[in-house]
C-alpha cells in the first residue's frame, strides 16, 4: 500500500463511521445509534488537495471491558493503529469529555503516532459549545470541531491530519484485482478464511453467529495474482432478521455479490447442506456471477472412504441449478486446500471473461443441430440461423431463429451442454437470449 494510512479511533457511539463515510464520500460503514455497530476494520480512500490517503474505520474502544467481542474490537483497533501513519481520535461534544476518552488517548500516546483530536457533533455554526474546551485536557494539542453529519469542519480536520503525512509521487501499478465475495450463512467460517489467507487477524472471528456486520474488503497479492476479498455478513432467513443493523448487513452482503467477479459460497461441512445454503447460492447464480462451492471445516468431519463421494452426491443434487460450480473441500482453520481454492477462483474468473469468435460458435451450432434435430410442433420446425456472443461476465449468447416459441427449454439446455463441452466454462453460468429474425 503506497498511500499513507489514517486510522479513525475513539470510544463507542461518537460518530466514527459517520465521519468515515463523510470523508470517503460513500456510505460504506453501517451507521446506527446503537453503540458497537462497527466491529472490524473497514478501509476506504480519502482525497484532499489532490492527494489520496487510505482511511480505516474501527470499532469503538472500551479499554477496560472483558466482553469477548469488545475485546476483539479493541484488538482490531490496535492493529489499525499499528499500520496507521496518523490517527484521528474522535470524541463527542454533546456528552463532553468522559473517562474513556482519556483512557483511549493514553493508549494512543503509547503508539508514538501523530494524533489529531476531532470533537464531533458540533452541529451548530459559530462559537463552539463550552464542552469543546474540555478536550484540551487530553494534552494532544488543539482539537478540531467537526459535524460529521453535516460535513462542517472536515476540511480543517484533513488539513490538520495531512500535515503529518508523506505522499509518494509513484502511482501503484499492476493488473486489476479479481473481486471475490465470500458469502454463506452465519458461522460458516467466512472471516476465518480471510484471516487464513492474509495470515493476520483481518476480521473478528467468534463462535457467535452474526459477528461480521459490514462487508470488509481485503487486498491480497500472491503467486496466483491480485485479489480483493470481501468478507460479508452471514445471510439468514428473512423471518429471523429482527434488527435494523442486520438488515443493513444483509443489504451490504447483497451489494458485495453485485460488485464481485467470483462468489465463494461457504458451506459448513459439520452441519451439512441446508436450505439456506442453496438460497444464498441462488443469489449469486441469479446475479450471473462465477461461483465456487467451498465446503469448509472438512478437517472436523469424521470420515471413511465414502464420506467425500457421498457429500459430493448431495452437493450435486442440492445445487443441480448450478452444476457448473466447482467443489473444493477446505479447512479455513488449518489452511487445507486453500491453494486449490485460489486455482478455482482464477479459472472461474477467466472462464467468465472468455470471448468466443462467432465463426467457432456457428461451427459448433451446425454440429449440434446435425447431431440432434431442433424440435418441431404442429408441422413447424425450429430453425436456428446463427448465434453470437453478446457479452461476458457471464458469457451471454444470442440465438437468431424463425420462432422463439419452438425453442424449447430442453433444447436450450442441450446447446448449453455442447458449449460447455467445447469451451469448458467451468465455474461460470451461461446466459442465452433467443431472438426471432426481424426482432430488434
Amino acid at each position: 500500500m503506497n498511500k499513507p494510512v489514517i486510522a479513525i479511533v475513539g470510544r463507542p457511539n461518537v460518530g466514527k463511521s459517520t465521519l468515515f463515510n463523510k470523508l470517503i464520500g460513500q456510505r460504506v460503514s453501517i451507521v446506527d445509534d446503537t453503540p458497537g455497530v462497527t466491529r472490524d476494520r473497514i478501509y476506504g480512500e480519502v482525497e484532499w488537495c489532490g492527494k489520496t490517503a487510505m482511511v480505516i474505520d474501527t470499532g469503538g474502544i472500551e479499554p477496560k471491558s472483558d466482553d469477548v467481542i469488545l475485546e476483539q474490537m479493541r484488538r482490531q483497533a490496535e492493529l489499525a493503529i499499528d499500520t496507521a501513519n496518523a490517527i484521528i481520535l474522535v470524541t463527542d461534544c454533546k456528552s463532553g469529555m468522559v473517562a474513556t476518552d482519556a483512557d483511549v488517548a493514553q493508549m494512543l500516546q503509547k503508539s508514538g503516532k501523530p494524533i489529531v483530536v476531532c470533537v464531533n457533533k458540533c452541529d451548530t455554526v459559530g462559537e463552539p459549545d463550552m464542552a469543546f474546551y474540555e478536550f484540551y485536557n487530553l494534552g494532544l494539542g488543539d482539537p478540531v470541531q467537526v459535524s460529521a453529519v453535516h460535513g462542517h469542519g472536515t476540511g480543517d480536520l484533513l488539513d490538520a491530519v495531512y500535515k503529518h503525512l508523506t505522499f509518494s509521487d509513484e502511482e501503484e501499478e499492476g493488473e486489476d484485482a479479481v473481486n471475490v465475495a465470500v458469502i454463506g450463512k452465519p458461522n460458516a467460517g467466512k472471516s476465518s478464511l480471510i484471516n487464513k489467507i492474509t495470515s493476520s487477524e483481518r476480521c473478528i472471528v467468534s463462535d457467535i453467529a452474526g459477528t461480521t456486520r459490514d462487508s470488509i474488503d481485503t487486498l491480497i497479492e500472491n503467486s496466483y495474482g491480485r485479489f480483493n476479498f470481501t468478507d460479508t455478513a452471514g445471510l439468514r432467513r428473512q423471518s429471523r432478521i429482527y434488527d435494523d443493523i442486520e438488515k443493513y448487513s444483509i443489504l451490504r452482503a447483497k451489494m458485495a455479490i453485485e460488485r464481485s467477479d467470483v462468489c465463494v459460497i461457504m458451506i459448513d461441512a459439520t452441519e451439512g447442506i441446508t436450505e439456506q445454503d442453496t438460497k444464498v447460492a441462488g443469489l449469486a447464480h441469479e446475479a450471473g456471477k462465477a461461483c465456487i462451492l467451498a465446503v469448509n471445516k472438512w478437517d472436523a468431519v469424521e470420515k471413511n472412504d465414502k464420506t467425500m463421494s457421498e457429500f459430493k452426491k448431495k452437493l450435486d443434487a442440492d445445487f443441480a441449478f448450478m452444476s457448473y460450480a466447482p467443489q473444493v473441500f477446505i479447512s479455513a482453520k488449518t489452511g487445507q486446500r486453500i491453494d486449490r481454492l485460489f486455482e478455482a477462483i482464477v479459472a472461474a474468473n477467466e472462464n467468465a471473461s472468455l470471448r468466443i469468435r462467432t465463426g467457432m460458435l456457428n461451427e459448433l451450432l451446425a454440429q449440434a443441430t446435425t447431431r440432434v434435430q431442433p424440435p418441431s410442433d404442429k408441422g413447424k420446425r425450429l430453425k436456428i440461423y446463427y448465434m453470437t456472443q453478446a457479452s461476458v461476465k457471464p458469457p451471454t449468447f444470442v440465438f437468431f431463429c424463425n420462432n422463439a416459441e419452438l425453442f424449447h427449454f430442453s433444447y436450450q439446455r442441450y446447446l448449453e451442454n455442447r458449449i460447455r463441452e467445447a469451451f469448458g466454462l467451468e465455474g461460470t453460468p451461461i446466459r442465452m437470449i433467443i431472438r426471432e429474425r426481424g426482432d430488434k
